[in-house]
């Protein structure tokens, strides 16, 4: 089976900087756990997993070969990552459906490597058996919102009061998804 992630991609971004999209790997612990070190605290508040905990990250470093998975890392030649992007098949009878988690980079948004990211995500959904893909996030959230639009993504419902920040506060959850041709 092809995996179209396999091979690092370069990417030129709209400002001219390069980044090369691949795979993550073993090698990537310590620059993962500084990419999640570096996001904005607005950031930390809304995300399903804490990417500053050594635990979440030794949790995403050991299943970069997992079968149900696909992960993604922008990096630039001294291995700093900018932004990382995953694909989860879902288990049971929704396992034709994927799961994508999306993080830029402060200093790298508003230069396409979010759409970018999305896109390369989104390729590997074949890799995967998948026909259905969703993203979640809070409603809040738009410039996430118009990336995956961008792709084709639409709303299919939005859960009132559904999450709850770092600090307690609930947040409606919009789902987005595409159905794969």
């Amino acid at each position: 089976m092809k995996e179209r992630v396999a091979a690092a991609s370069t990417m030129e971004l709209r400002d001219g900087r390069r980044v090369t999209i691949r795979r993550l790997s073993e090698q990537d612990r310590t620059n993962l756990q500084l990419f999640g070190m570096s996001l904005p605290t607005d950031d930390l508040l809304y995300l399903e997993d804490d990417f500053q905990s050594p635990e979440i990250i030794t949790r995403l470093i050991n299943a970069h070969a997992a079968e149900n998975w696909r992960q993604i890392v922008a990096v630039l030649d001294d291995g700093t990552i900018a932004g990382y992007s995953a694909l989860r098949r879902l288990p049971g009878w929704s396992s034709h459906v994927g799961d994508i988690r999306l993080l830029v980079g402060s200093e790298w948004r508003r230069s396409g490597l979010g759409v970018g990211l999305a896109r390369a995500i989104v390729e590997s959904a074949p890799d995967l058996g998948l026909s259905k893909l969703m993203v979640d996030m809070i409603a809040e959230q738009s410039s996430g919102r118009a990336i995956f639009e961008r792709l084709g993504f639409r709303i299919e419902g939005t859960l009132i009061d559904h999450v709850r920040d770092r600090q307690g506060m609930p947040h409606n959850l919009l789902v987005m998804a595409i159905t794969m041709r």
